[in-house]
């Protein structure tokens, strides 16, 4: 898989971009390769996540695991209190709406089921990128600029990317080898993630839509509904994660996908686990409003934690149909129970007033321990 590096110009002095040679240029992998892709796809088709459709809106919270991950790989981090309430109030700014981007984006992601096109991954990096410092020309499009990685400028950079004139061909490649991959799923979604990232094609945020890039590919290859949260992964070896990605445009795709297709190996067995408990711990929440009424509109509350783990009285009034007194006592019920915590977190809701949060703190730590 030959490669080749193009010299371009950087304020005047000369600079090495590396450009990869295409997808469908690359043959067979080696058979450890081979042997340790096949051996991931197998622990990934028999995981939970996949196949029992009971556990769907519980695994939808492994998205949340793969988002915060995938952002604090690029050293974007925010209280999960503050993501989750991002999720739904604008009036969040700063890093938790940068997350809060990522998980909307990963949604789009996965929404997507025909073919991986432009259209399609400029539409995922204008999600991820709407909170950003980013001028606009450049969300939702390729760069027009050198870029590199690593470096604050590319003359000391660890990887200088595909110079600007050289992205649509290479993209165009890219999105055909997708699509129709000659590879099997997890060699076929490791070349693909590393081949993105080598290209780098947009001003800002590749890092994150490469790894949106991995869920789509499970998704459209493997029929996951719910791709595990590989970020979290690749967050516990950064190094491992970087160095494999380097292996790639240096020596080849082999040691590469080995390292990945081992590392998504874990994280599905990881995810499994993480699920688990997910379920242990709703099956427990009703049983904690023993003391309360059967009607009260705690028990009904209690059904909608799940998918709501930010709530004001205001949701909480709008999803039981009760007056704002009824709804302020049941998540007050919820937050006695443990089920949900009160959160103070200045700064939400615009000016005046601040609107009171209550949230699944509990569930969030187990999802972000």
């Amino acid at each position: 898989m030959p490669h080749e590096v193009v010299i371009v110009d950087w304020q005047g002095r000369p600079v090495g971009a590396f450009v990869p040679a295409p997808l469908v240029e690359l043959g067979p992998l080696g058979a450890a390769a081979q042997r340790d892709a096949a051996r991931a796809e197998g622990m990934l088709s028999a995981s939970a996540v996949q196949h029992d459709p009971r556990l769907e809106v519980a695994a939808r919270l492994l998205l949340r695991t793969e988002t915060v991950a995938s952002s604090r790989i690029e050293a974007i981090s925010a209280p999960a209190e503050l993501v989750a309430v991002a999720d739904v109030d604008p009036s969040v700014g700063g890093p938790a709406a940068w997350v809060a981007d990522n998980l909307r984006a990963v949604d789009a992601a996965l929404a997507h089921d025909g073919p991986l096109t432009f259209e399609a991954l400029w539409d995922w990096h204008r999600i991820l990128m709407a909170s950003a410092d980013l001028d606009d020309q450049h969300k939702g499009a390729w760069r027009d600029r050198l870029g590199w990685v690593g470096g604050p400028t590319p003359r000391r950079a660890a990887h200088v990317a595909t110079p600007p004139d050289r992205i649509e061909v290479l993209m165009e490649d890219l999105a055909d080898y997708a699509n129709s991959p000659a590879h099997d799923p997890v060699t076929a979604t490791a070349l693909v993630h590393a081949q993105f990232e080598t290209i780098h094609p947009f001003a800002d945020g590749n890092g994150r839509t490469g790894r949106l890039l991995i869920g789509w590919m499970l998704h459209r290859h493997l029929a996951f509904v719910v791709p595990p949260p590989v970020s979290v992964a690749f967050l516990r070896d950064v190094g491992g994660y970087l160095s494999g990605l380097t292996l790639y445009r240096t020596v080849g795709p082999d040691e590469w996908v080995r390292w990945f297709a081992q590392t998504l190996e874990r994280s599905a067995t990881s995810a499994t686990a993480t699920l688990a408990a997910v379920v242990e711990l709703v099956a427990d929440w009703p049983a904690r409003l023993g003391g309360i009424r059967s009607d009260a509109a705690a028990h009904r509350l209690v059904g909608h934690v799940l998918t709501h783990l930010s709530l004001d009285v205001a949701t909480a009034a709008g999803l039981l149909d009760v007056s704002p007194p009824a709804a302020r006592a049941a998540l007050e019920a919820l937050a006695d129970a443990g089920v949900l915590r009160r959160a103070d977190l200045p700064g939400t809701g615009g000016p005046g007033r601040p609107r009171r949060w209550w949230v699944a703190g509990e569930l969030l730590d187990l999802l972000t321990r």
